[in-house]
């Protein structure tokens, strides 16, 4: 089975929603307004980026185009996704953040989840924070008639 951007921008989203429920948490802004020590972006392999964030991940997908796992640390659970490209991240980004979420975006991976762990993980692992379209429970949904 060849695996299209769109499938995988979908099974994102459905863990996704899995992970974070149906709507995003709506605050938006950081805790407490404190500016936190950012380390560089970290770069490597998805096990040497779930190594700096001490978890062990559990692989979802494994192609040559993307490879994603689950990943569970104290601050939550969250989808940690590398990519062969620029190009091929930015896409996936995109179709995504459809459905909401937080994303950490460094150089060819991504750490999706609720705004609380994905913060988190910006300490260990540096990067950009991005949120996800906020469409409200249930949203994207249609009825087929």
């Amino acid at each position: 089975m060849r695996l299209t951007r769109e499938k995988l921008a979908a099974g994102a989203a459905v863990a996704l929603l899995a992970l974070t429920g149906c709507g995003g948490s709506g605050d938006g802004g950081t805790e407490g307004g404190t500016a936190e020590r950012v380390p560089a972006t970290a770069t490597g392999s998805l096990e040497d980026l779930a190594a700096e964030v001490r978890c062990r991940p559990d692989i979802q997908t494994d192609a040559d185009e993307i490879r994603q796992g689950v990943c569970k640390v104290d601050a939550g659970k969250f989808i940690l996704a590398t990519f062969a490209t620029d190009r091929g991240q930015r896409e996936w980004l995109n179709g995504a953040k459809d459905y909401g979420g937080s994303y950490l975006v460094g150089a060819k991976w991504v750490a999706v989840g609720d705004q609380k762990t994905v913060t988190s993980l910006r300490g260990r692992l540096g990067g950009t924070l991005e949120e996800g379209t906020s469409h409200g429970a249930h949203a994207g949904h249609e009825q087929s008639g």
